[in-house]
């Protein structure tokens, strides 16, 4: 299996990004290799000579960089030699089974609608995210950024993405689907999520299990939060907050700790036709080695294969 890598992408790239390659293949060893993409003279050079198994690397030239503050669309279509166009059109030929960036958000969500596409059936990819739970497991919440206004179909369409994601990556047998919302009782909320729970409570493909509060956040009520873009990025970074925050005041807990976004180290682009996965911009090599093993753990599960399945049904 190989697992490319934008080493272009990220606040401290591309530094950051071959220190957490370099470690991804420590743990994946024998099993995945990971494929660098960028400038060659700003990433071969950090590449060790020895220690790690000839089969560990491959590297593959692209010229081009897409900036934090470039619009997504424009420098993607304008930009076919940067680094992410490259991953892409990687993953789409299928010379890779995952590709993951913690550059641009937006140019990673255009050139996965460009290139690798929408799984048919799919109305809008989410973005996902992963949620500590206080029993020790991580739930996912979707979307966190993709789709800020959303349909009642498309929330729909999250809560069968997010419960075959935890079912087949996360390993969780039954996943529980709650919509979140700003109380429990069926005929709460907006028009939008109480046409969205009338979805819900009919889709033979989940196990809905009605509305959360935002209490139920961390709780074991849910294996899956649905929501739209805007609600769960503000979810997310307020999630984000409470561990800066905390480690700010060097204040330390098992269940608070597992707030950094450094333990996933990414976020899956589901609904699309490949295994594509957002890092965070501030990635450190923790979290791109982390993003790179949940690029295989995605790839080794067939999630991919499991979403056309169930929406071609």
């Amino acid at each position: 299996m190989k697992i490319a890598l934008d080493a272009m992408g990220g606040d401290f790239a591309p530094q950051a990004a071959v220190a957490g390659a370099l470690l991804a293949a420590e743990r994946l060893a024998g099993k995945a290799t990971i494929v660098l993409i960028g400038q060659e003279d700003a990433v071969r050079h950090l590449l060790p000579t020895t220690g790690f198994a000839p089969d560990a690397f491959e590297f593959v030239p692209a010229s081009q960089v897409i900036e934090m503050g470039e619009h997504p669309t424009k420098a993607y279509q304008q930009k076919q030699d940067s680094s992410i166009a490259v991953g892409y059109r990687l993953l789409h030929s299928g010379e890779v089974e995952a590709f993951c960036s913690a550059g641009s958000t937006g140019a990673m969500l255009v050139g996965a609608m460009f290139t690798v596409k929408t799984v048919p059936g799919v109305l809008r990819p989410a973005i996902a995210n992963f949620v500590p739970k206080l029993n020790g497991e991580f739930g996912i919440l979707l979307d966190v950024g993709a789709n800020a206004e959303c349909k009642p179909e498309m929330l729909e369409q999250f809560g069968e993405l997010g419960s075959l994601y935890a079912q087949y990556v996360l390993g969780v047998a039954h996943p529980r689907v709650g919509l979140m919302n700003l109380g429990e009782e069926e005929g709460k909320g907006t028009a939008l999520t109480q046409a969205a729970h009338q979805l819900l409570k009919i889709n033979p493909h989940i196990n809905f299990v009605g509305n959360l509060e935002g209490r139920d956040l961390f709780n074991d009520k849910a294996h899956v939060v649905v929501c739209d873009g805007f609600t769960g990025n503000i979810l997310l970074k307020m999630a984000e907050s409470v561990y800066e925050i905390l480690a700010e005041k060097n204040m330390h807990d098992p269940f608070f700790d597992r707030f950094n976004y450094e333990a996933i180290g990414g976020s899956p682009i589901l609904g699309v036709n490949d295994n594509a996965i957002i890092g965070h911009g501030l990635s450190t090599p923790t979290a791109i080695g982390n993003m790179l093993v949940q690029g295989y753990n995605m790839a080794a599960s067939g999630i991919v294969d499991q979403i056309k399945a169930t929406f071609k049904s």
